[in-house]
């Protein structure tokens, strides 16, 4: 009897989107692999590791609003906690509260001990086999000059050499929207895609990272407000956060700040010392701290937040074997993504 042979799938990307959709693929029974420019899995939620403590300087925290992927999160008990910050505070440019009624009760919840804990954990079956192949950006798709009907990456690693992965009957895009249309745009028969993903817009986000040690001084639990969270009018900030209040953290006194869409925007090719000073001010404005930090570090996300979103839960071509997915095809949260990657591995 002939043996069927088992489809594969090329994912690009390891942020939530494209290990849920590689680990749903997998369990099925495919054969994947997963492609990651960075040097580990987690998109934005990525967590930056200090000798004062870890920052999660990108996505803050996840809602769970969605059954599936409540049920999901059954299957990864102890690495997220609810955070008590679900009394998020509204503040204008001064840092005083700007709305007097009653704070949203929706639980927010964080992974501990950071928000790269949920991915890691869902990414792990695949790790161990060795299917997670990490500091390999993918910049370019072609068909296979032996088999036309499969699909040949062009990768190009840190170390500056270059490696072709063969053999895929489909190639999955988990990326920001703009990084999955250039690379799609390097594929033939890929407009149509292309085309639908012109119509996404996402904008980019600064975020700073401080830490204060000075906190720890006896008879000091905290330094400037008694709040945790708090998103802001001033038009440099958007969100501020301390991260020693979340679940499992170190208890060094340490802040994520968010910058504003527009002043992101506007700042986007700013050298970082100067991104720096000028948040670190507006930061001292708003929560009244006026302490040196001890450690201050920036990171530009150039697609953080979508102001456009597909509209579709993924795109998907069975013709060609192309597809895509990722928060933007739905808004801009953690279970949008769950949702997408979920969605695209099973139209598959």
């Amino acid at each position: 009897m002939t043996q069927v042979r088992a489809r594969k799938f090329a994912v690009v990307g390891a942020g939530i989107a494209g290990i849920v959709c590689a680990r749903t693929l997998h369990q099925a029974g495919y054969r994947v692999a997963v492609f990651e420019k960075e040097a580990e899995p987690g998109g934005r939620m990525a967590t930056c590791s200090t000798s004062f403590g870890t920052f999660d300087h990108g996505a803050q925290y996840f809602t769970v609003r969605e059954p599936r992927f409540a049920r999901a999160l059954q299957t990864a008990t102890g690495t997220c906690k609810p955070w008590s910050a679900n009394s998020v505070r509204l503040l204008d440019a001064q840092g005083r509260a700007a709305d007097p009624g009653s704070p949203t009760r929706e639980a927010h919840w964080v992974g501990v001990p950071g928000m790269s804990s949920l991915l890691t954990h869902w990414a792990r079956p695949l790790a161990q086999q060795q299917l997670i192949e990490t500091a390999t950006a993918i910049v370019h798709l072609q068909g296979d000059a032996l088999h036309p009907q499969q699909w040949q990456l062009h990768g190009l690693r840190r170390d500056g050499t270059q490696q072709v992965f063969s053999g895929f009957d489909a190639v999955l895009m988990a990326t920001p929207s703009n990084p999955a249309r250039l690379l799609l745009q390097t594929a033939p028969l890929a407009e149509p895609l292309v085309r639908q993903i012109d119509a996404v817009e996402v904008a980019p986000c600064w975020s700073l990272m401080l830490a204060f040690p000075q906190a720890m001084q006896p008879g000091l639990s905290a330094l400037g407000p008694q709040w945790n969270a708090a998103r802001s009018t001033h038009h440099r900030i958007a969100w501020l956060a301390r991260e020693s209040s979340k679940p499992g953290r170190a208890a060094v006194e340490r802040w994520t700040v968010h910058a504003s869409t527009a002043w992101s925007q506007e700042h986007l090719e700013d050298d970082s010392m100067r991104v720096q000073a000028k948040l670190l001010k507006a930061f001292s404005e708003i929560t009244g701290i006026r302490a040196e930090p001890a450690y201050i570090q920036s990171h530009r996300w150039r697609q953080a937040k979508t102001t456009r979103a597909l509209g579709r839960t993924h795109l998907w071509d069975a013709a060609t074997g192309l597809g895509a997915c990722g928060d933007w095809c739905l808004g801009h949260r953690v279970e949008d993504a769950f949702i997408s990657g979920l969605e695209l591995a099973l139209a598959v």
